[in-house]
């Protein structure tokens, strides 16, 4: 087949930042979503992956590949106030705040738009799934309002810890393509990132992600765990798909479990699929609080 250059609906681009989503790990799992607004601008910086000559018997016998890291700068109009502890940031008392402090670690996800020469901006569009991220102190300029005036931006660079995928190498970066998926498997994802009306927006970890492309994925619903308030026992059910964690350590359970403490003491329980194969039905819920009275 000969080549062509340029054809009607084959001229594609790349545009534009939105729905921004920051998650806060808990224990290895992004199970704490927010939305971020006035996102702006996010920059991929892939670095390292650099060869190093190395020569013998008076030739060049090899390179050697450095390992490849991932980072990136954020820049915004403004952030969740959950933000905060990942910027150094301690909130003390509502509206008072404490800097220079351990910056913890957090999860984001973006899309950004796919177009053509036919369809415009709604050809399609990119989710991309950054893990691991540590954002770096960066500098915040304040500068008098004047016959020009402009809003403040922020800017933070971050880098990336790698977490663990199944046969690959450990990466912090996936990227899903609306074009290329079928929309039932596309709305799954959609619906642990941003949430439903029952269940709490997550980022799903790589290896659940590639399962829930892999094949039609099975509806489950989760129930809700039994509780006998007066002595504290929380009676987990058994459900193929479903997995059940403590909020607390992430530890999966199953059983029975015994709020510790007296009066008062509390625990809450998530439920998550138990791998990309399952989804939860629409508008499950997926997490319940249980305390005990005496």
């Amino acid at each position: 087949m000969k080549l062509s250059w340029d054809d009607t609906g084959s001229r594609f681009y790349e545009t534009g930042v939105d729905r921004g989503v920051l998650y806060l790990p808990n224990n290895g799992v992004y199970d704490d979503g927010v939305a971020w607004n006035g996102l702006s601008t996010v920059t991929e910086k892939p670095s390292g992956a650099g060869a190093t000559a190395v020569y013998a018997d008076n030739i060049k016998y090899l390179n050697l590949v450095a390992a490849e890291e991932f980072g990136g700068t954020i820049e915004a109009y403004t952030y969740p106030a959950e933000f905060a502890q990942c910027d150094g940031t301690s909130i003390q008392n509502e509206g008072v705040y404490v800097g220079q402090q351990t910056r913890k670690s957090f999860g984001l996800a973006y899309r950004t738009k796919l177009g053509n020469d036919v369809d415009g901006s709604d050809y399609g569009y990119k989710l991309h799934l950054v893990y691991g991220a540590l954002a770096a102190p960066s500098e915040k300029a304040f500068a008098t309002v004047n016959d020009a005036p402009e809003a403040l931006s922020f800017s933070w660079e971050f880098t990336t810890t790698p977490v663990s995928v199944t046969g690959l190498k450990p990466t912090a970066l996936l990227t899903v393509d609306s074009t290329k998926l079928t929309s039932a498997n596309l709305l799954a994802l959609e619906d642990a990132l941003y949430g439903t009306a029952g269940t709490s927006p997550r980022l799903p970890l790589p290896d659940e992600v590639i399962g829930m492309f892999a094949g039609a994925q099975t509806a489950v619903t989760p129930e809700a765990p039994t509780f006998v308030s007066a002595t504290g026992v929380i009676t987990i059910p058994t459900i193929t798909g479903v997995t059940y964690r403590r909020a607390d350590t992430n530890a999966v359970v199953s059983g029975t479990v015994t709020i510790a403490g007296t009066a008062g003491a509390s625990l809450v329980i998530h439920a998550a699929p138990t791998n990309g194969t399952y989804k939860f039905t629409a508008n499950s819920d997926d997490d319940w609080s249980f305390t005990r009275t005496a």
